[in-house]
């Protein structure tokens, strides 16, 4: 077959595809015309418009905005005072602005916000609510036959949102900016970081323990290592080396070298010795499980606070509370929106004279109090052996009564 003969049979092929496709279409668009209608019928639930009217919207415009304000409101007078305090420290230290802006302010306003969701939500809701009290608005609700309950919906659609945002950036975002922020102060601020451990002892893995004498973190470096691996309660490896550094280059974790080693493995009455003077090895740890810095939890995402958790439970370690208390913190934080938007909404519901002043001074105190009370449960778990999953607990459990107690008596 020459070459022109089989160009035009692969042409008609194609000819003949194209037009099978064309058909395939066309038949599609008839019969998507017939029963487009239907179809569309049957999603319809999927409109977001059946569930949010313009009264949601109304309200969720105005509770997002409100909160938005507010945080850009009270973040920026924070940053101007904190600036204004620190600014001989920032001289001193010849702080670039670069990094004042980009290191410390930049992972400041996310750290302090999210800090401060409860307080912000809580004046949200008191502001606007109040407002549209005092305007009629919240009655003339009611007299059309809203219900209470039907007008707190889009509040809890604005708190669904604010409680995703918050987890997230509790869980994420805010974690890689607290070290980032922490370096700085290191640097420009003189905040001291702890950097050394002395006599750390720990389970590296099953029947085998770690000692290190002393521990310098800024160089990752150990000196008096021992390792000891047990078998039914009897030593039969000892491994020891006057110094250990980290490899932090390697393509994977738990990677030490060991100088000045030696190893005795014991064998009843009998006992082999090797030594040398360099040796590459594998040792489960990791300079993060030698030496605990004051807020070091903060500086981890959620996922790394399990594995840490993990890791440690299963090496047999008990200082995990405070890393246990911050990953079901960031959880219970992110309810607290929906509590403290029902006590906000209940409040400030009602018309009364004498405007807003009153329920805002009661928003700022019960922020406060909450902010204050999960600091305070938090050293309960660390110091008074509460499980760390209630002391996280503990302020949505006490302001759900609040809310409850609040919620009974708003307007019908």
């Amino acid at each position: 077959m020459n070459v022109g003969m089989k160009k035009h049979i692969e042409d008609f092929y194609q000819r003949a595809k194209d037009k099978e496709l064309v058909s395939k279409a066309s038949l599609f668009l008839s019969w998507m015309k017939k029963n487009g209608r239907k179809i569309g019928n049957k999603l319809s639930w999927l409109n977001p418009k059946n569930y949010i009217s313009i009264l949601d919207w109304y309200i969720i415009k105005k509770f997002i905005g409100t909160y938005i304000f507010s945080i850009v409101l009270i973040i920026s007078i924070a940053i101007v005072f904190d600036f204004n305090e620190n600014l001989s420290k920032f001289t001193q230290y010849h702080a670039p602005m670069r990094a004042i802006i980009f290191d410390f302010y930049a992972n400041f306003i996310p750290y302090y916000s999210n800090l401060f969701s409860p307080l912000f939500v809580f004046i949200a809701v008191i502001f606007f609510t109040s407002k549209l009290a005092s305007n009629s608005e919240i009655i003339s609700m009611l007299a059309a036959g809203v219900s209470f309950n039907r007008i707190m919906r889009p509040y809890m659609l604005s708190c669904v949102l604010i409680a995703c945002v918050t987890y997230y950036l509790n869980s994420s975002v805010i974690p890689h900016g607290t070290v980032i922020r922490q370096n700085f102060e290191t640097l420009y601020r003189n905040s001291k970081k702890n950097t050394s451990a002395e006599n750390v002892q720990l389970k590296v893995a099953k029947n085998t323990v770690a000692y290190i004498q002393h521990y310098d973190n800024q160089y990752k470096r150990g000196y008096g290592f021992s390792l000891d691996r047990f078998e039914n309660k009897k030593l039969i490896d000892h491994m020891t080396a006057t110094e250990i550094q980290y490899d932090t280059v390697a393509d994977s974790k738990y990677h030490w070298k060991a100088t000045n080693w030696k190893i005795r493995k014991l064998k009843g009455l009998k006992e082999h010795i090797t030594s040398g003077s360099e040796m590459d090895t594998v040792i489960l740890m990791e300079p993060t499980d030698l030496v605990y810095s004051k807020g070091q939890q903060e500086t981890f995402t959620s996922s790394e606070l399990l594995d840490y958790i993990s890791k440690q439970s299963s090496r047999g370690s008990g200082n995990v509370v405070q890393y246990e208390v911050e990953y079901h913190k960031r959880i219970a934080m992110s309810f607290s929106s929906f509590i403290l938007t029902i006590i906000g909404l209940s409040l400030s519901s009602r018309k009364r004279k004498g405007g807003m002043g009153m329920y805002l001074g009661i928003g700022l105190a019960l922020s406060f109090g909450y902010i204050m009370l999960q600091t305070v449960s938090s050293t309960f778990a660390i110091n008074a052996d509460t499980p760390p999953i209630l002391a996280a607990w503990i302020p949505n459990i006490i302001f759900a009564i609040i809310a409850f107690f609040c919620y009974r008596q708003a307007p019908n």
